[in-house]
């Protein structure tokens, strides 16, 4: 037993055969599948030919399949030696895991290489999809002494023996099955002393593990030689040659690697050569590994020792996407990246390339290509050293990518006593070195007072506690004020080799992530200026890549839309977005998606956008009932799309009172309620305070004129710097209906009857004839303009007979009214007898600082006595336009023209975003 464990423990050591014995009974092993760590190093490659047991009974067959982990090469009969060629006759090709996932992948394979035209083709494969995690769990069994390892061996053995069935016949298939049973027979008996002791090595690991990539070669080798083409397979142990420096990296020999590849390639001349990816040998031919994901670097290796034209990289991706796919649809494929741009995006997470792959080629300027074996037709991405403008994509070239990392803590170290005391940052370092974390990003105040830096969440604990146990005389001091732990981060990287040197790269970027009203805790560049990363929340994570991605990219302004009341108003603008939307996707880059209408009794939500040409079926066939709470987190946490707004299309007083929170939540706010902004004084102001301070919009034209530009008008006199003097105007075009309509014999009950059969009244038309619809538009246009005042200050004169405001209903008010029609004719008569005409309308007095709502008579010449129909009109009186006011005058009622108003305010919010003005 002693004798086992020491040979697993120590690969150099030979196993004796009677240390296996009396468990593996009759069998007997065959060394030549593990001489490599149980000969001694120092013994010759010629010597360990000798253990090479299963060639000699094979001699008759045709194959070129040799014993599948000898370190040497079989002795060539030819007495002359072949000198290997270099340069661009070469192409390089690697396929993973997905592309050798069964037998007909790997015809699929061999038919890219058979079509491919280079004069000579080095491929690299990996072992069949998912066989290393299967070869891992058999170690990971057998240390565990799981007997479960043998059905799970057995497994292994039936996947390949039933791919190569598939695959290949005759002598080629009967010499793959001897090898394969005698690998699986051998692997058998290692797993068995692996299972006796207990434990197994690395380099024992890394021997046993490798088997995947021997079998995909061998099958792939066999099936290109089946079309015709002379193809010999590489175990590359027995030519690529590394140094490992640390348990996950190892560096290669390249000196010894290109003196191997030259004596292997002179005793195996061939213009198709498939070899093992992921394994290699140390200097002492100890089978080792390049750890996790390294087939990728072994064709890059190959690809130099070749002076390959390129290297292609076959996935099951269409190539490098500007971001994660899986977080942001708009995501697209990249055309190309430098060098510097892949190594920066592999290092944050991009699923590009191992993170190594990139420095073997980056020597010989050799170009490695990213592409689709399932979809040929996409010509991938191209990695190169320079880029230049193949994109040909002006702003956006600057920052071709964006990768993200999660499940980080910042670490926060501060102090008046750091400034200008040198070796406080190398104590903070050798603490992380020696609690073995991998620092991600670090960012330092120029001040000297703090430094942090991002380590994976897991680590930081032990982070935190050995900082704390340095420091603590500093700490118990005074001189470091705190050790902070900042947990649940992730980091945004932006990578682009353009940004170097480029102004506007950094601010577009924080101007999209305020927009999004996302938080940066801390931020980091290098002096080469590829690279800018931040640490968000890791909540914030999707929709802080989402929203920059938007700004810089070639995505549409995206914005997730919930509309509230779908009544009149509501139910028009979704018609209006539903005959729009997709003029603005095409011509604007506007991507309008409702993802949720809500009523008071039921809601419609949707995921990916409702379907607007049936949403009222979709509302009676799906929705749920309503709640206010759930929709707005419905519309808002949709993270992959970063903008926000709800449209309030109510005049519910409850709803605006939401207002202030949704705003705070970073949730743009659309409304023709005219409630919150004529609602309480202290609230209005705590409103609008949040807005200016916030990078979250509130948009609110609607309220005063419909869909004229009058609160935008007045916004932009105040912001030039004009100074408002008066504002009057006819603020209701149902009042303007019915004084424009109130002329000759027709009685004043009579019009408001026509007015309300028209649809120009609310229902209850003392909901108009009371003035308050009017009050609360003065209001809203005096608070706009400086005035501090309450709806109560407002004087308003009600066309609402008194007896007749508590009557029943609108039904008894409509019969009462024409009791009191002689008070309005007797008005009427006396202004048409001084030339004047009658009009109700709303006065802001700026000089006064006050306002009123009054019947006033104007002379027949004058703007407001033109009028027809139900038009609005509006007078600002300015020291500019202090002799001949500015007029706003047109529609100011009826729903496509309110809706008209809701929609040019959303289309204004998108501009603000980044839509084309």
């Amino acid at each position: 037993m002693a004798s086992l464990s020491s040979a697993i423990s120590n690969p150099g050591h030979i196993l004796s055969p009677n240390a296996l014995a009396h468990d593996v009974k009759p069998k007997k092993i065959c060394y030549s599948q593990c001489h490599a760590f149980f000969l001694p190093p120092h013994r010759s490659p010629i010597c360990r030919m000798g253990f090479v047991s299963g060639l000699e009974r094979k001699k008759t067959l045709k194959s070129r399949i040799f014993a599948s982990v000898t370190v040497d090469t079989p002795v060539n009969t030819s007495p002359e030696k072949v000198q290997l060629p270099k340069g661009d006759t070469w192409s390089v090709h690697k396929f993973g895991g997905t592309c050798m996932g069964s037998s007909e992948r790997i015809k699929n394979v061999a038919k890219i290489v058979l079509s491919d035209d280079s004069e000579r083709k080095f491929i690299v494969v990996s072992a069949m999809s998912k066989v290393t995690d299967m070869i891992y769990d058999l170690i990971y069994k057998a240390q565990s002494r799981d007997d479960s390892y043998l059905s799970a061996l057995d497994a292994v053995l039936e996947k390949h023996r039933s791919t190569a069935c598939d695959l290949l016949d005759g002598d080629e298939l009967g010499s793959f099955l001897a090898q394969l049973n005698h690998d699986i027979s051998n692997l058998k008996a290692m797993l068995r002393a692996i299972y006796i002791a207990g434990h197994a090595t690395e380099s024992f690991t890394d021997f046993v593990v490798g088997h995947g990539e021997l079998w995909s070669a061998q099958m792939l080798s066999c099936v290109v030689r089946k079309n015709g083409v002379d193809c010999n397979w590489m175990d590359t142990r027995e030519v690529l040659i590394v140094n490992p420096t640390s348990s996950n990296q190892v560096d290669p020999d390249f000196k010894e690697s290109e003196e191997r590849l030259e004596i292997w390639y002179s005793k195996n001349p061939s213009k198709t050569i498939v070899a093992t990816g992921f394994i290699a040998s140390t200097p002492k031919n100890i089978p080792t590994t390049l750890k996790r994901d390294g087939s990728d670097f072994s064709a890059a290796i190959m690809g130099a020792l070749f002076r390959a034209r390129q290297v292609t990289i076959w996935t099951d991706v269409d190539g490098v996407y500007s971001a994660d796919p899986r977080k942001v649809s708009e995501a697209v494929i990249l055309k190309t990246l430098s060098y510097q741009e892949a190594w920066e995006m592999s290092y944050f997470g991009a699923n590009v390339l191992h993170p190594r792959t990139i420095i073997p080629v980056m020597r010989y300027d050799i170009p490695i290509i990213i592409r689709n074996v399932f979809n040929l037709v996409v010509p991938g991405t191209k990695i190169c050293r320079s880029t230049e403008d193949e994109d040909g994509q002006g702003l956006e070239s600057f920052v071709k990518g964006f990768a993200t990392i999660d499940n980080l803590a910042l670490v926060n170290v501060e102090g008046t006593g750091m400034a200008g005391v040198p070796g406080t940052a190398s104590t903070i370092f050798s603490a992380v070195k020696d609690v073995g974390a991998n620092v991600i990003m670090i960012s330092q105040a120029s001040s000297e007072h703090s430094v942090c830096f991002a380590v994976p969440e897991k680590e930081v604990n032990a982070v935190s506690e050995l900082l704390k146990s340095r420091f603590r005389e500093a700490l118990n001091a005074g001189r470091l004020s705190q050790v902070q732990v900042i947990p649940n981060c992730s980091i945004l990287a932006a990578v682009g080799q353009k940004m170097a040197s480029t102004p506007g790269v950094s601010a577009t970027l924080f101007n999209a992530l305020a927009k999004a009203n996302i938080n940066v805790r801390a931020i980091a560049q290098g002096c080469s200026e590829y690279n800018i990363t931040v640490v968000v929340k890791r909540e914030d994570c999707i929709r802080a890549l989402r929203a920059v991605h938007s700004r810089f990219y070639l995505s549409r302004t995206t914005i997730a839309m919930g509309i509230i009341g779908p009544g009149l108003i509501g139910g028009t603008l979704l018609d209006q977005l539903r005959d729009q939307t997709a003029t603005l996707k095409e011509e604007f880059n506007i991507d309008l998606r409702v993802m949720g209408i809500t009523g008071s009794r039921t809601m419609l939500l949707s995921e990916a956008g409702i379907d607007l040409s049936r949403w009222k079926e979709l509302q009676k066939e799906k929705g749920v009932v309503a709640d206010m709470e759930k929709f707005v987190q419905h519309i808002h946490g949709n993270h992959f799309i970063p903008n926000t707004v709800l449209v309030d299309c109510t005049a519910d007083s409850s709803i605006a009172s939401h207002y202030y929170d949704w705003l705070r939540k970073g949730i743009h706010v659309v409304t023709p309620n005219k409630k919150a902004n004529s609602g309480p004084l202290d609230q209005y102001l705590k409103l609008r305070a949040l807005q200016r301070q916030s990078y979250t919009h509130y948009f609110y034209e609607a309220t005063v004129g419909a869909g004229l530009p009058i609160i935008n008008t007045l916004q932009g006199l105040l912001e030039t710097g004009d100074k408002i003097l008066r504002i009057e105007g006819i603020f209701s075009g149902t009042l303007s209906y019915i004084f424009n309509n109130f002329i000759g014999r027709r009685t004043f009950s009579e019009v408001v009857a026509e007015a309300k059969r028209a649809g120009y009244t609310e229902p209850d038309p003392r909901d108009d004839l009371s003035g308050t619809d009017v009050c609360r538009k003065v209001i809203i246009l005096a608070r706009e303009s400086g005035l501090k005042l309450e709806l109560s200050d407002i004087p308003v004169e009600s066309l609402v007979p008194e007896p007749l405001k508590d009557s029943a209903s609108a039904e008894e008010f409509m019969q009462k009214l024409p009791q009191f029609d002689h008070d309005l004719a007797k008005k009427r008569q006396i202004a048409e007898d001084a030339g004047q005409v009658l009009r109700y309308v709303g006065v802001v007095d700026m000089v006064n600082e006050e306002g009123a709502v009054k019947l006033q008579t104007y002379k027949n010449d004058h703007p407001f006595a033109q009028l027809s129909g139900a038009d609005n009109i509006i007078a600002f009186t300015t020291t500019r336009y202090k002799e001949q006011p500015l007029i706003v005058r047109g529609p100011g009622a009826g729903a496509e023209v309110t809706a008209g108003g809701v929609f040019s305010d959303i289309l204004r919010l998108a501009s603000y975003l980044g839509a084309p003005s």
